[in-house]
């Protein structure tokens, strides 16, 4: 059974609160769940005491036995010190330069070069 450490969400609308549980993978989002350990309330401000709420002893129970967190709570325990911080890509590859971009991007990079070759031919040639 393959358990994850998730949020599920609460509060009323445009109001979130997320409880944070363990749970299988296949149980929904809302649904049901093995064990409750903490709350979030991204709505308050991030220096605020109740903002995360989290039973480190519990999570750090839940990780030995393989439970896996959402990307958004790694970096939550993270900030906490309980887990590595994840790796997150920069540009995703939706918002790479496209191919006409990278052409003149390459032709930039060849003229600057042939520039800077000129320049140092005609310094060595003085």
């Amino acid at each position: 059974m393959a358990v994850r450490i998730r949020l599920s969400r609460g509060g009323s609308k445009k109001r979130p609160f997320y409880r944070i549980v363990v749970a299988d993978a296949r149980a929904p989002r809302d649904g049901r769940f093995i064990e409750r350990i903490g709350s979030y309330n991204p709505m308050l401000p991030q220096d605020h005491a109740n903002r995360l709420v989290v039973d480190e002893e519990k999570v750090k129970e839940w990780l030995s036995k393989g439970a896996l967190p959402t990307e958004r709570l790694a970096k939550l325990f993270a900030n906490l010190g309980l887990v590595a911080k994840p790796v997150i890509n920069a540009q995703p590859k939706k918002s790479a330069p496209k191919a006409k971009a990278m052409e003149r991007l390459k032709e930039k990079e060849e003229k600057a070069k042939a520039a800077a070759e000129a320049a140092n031919a005609e310094a060595s040639a003085e």
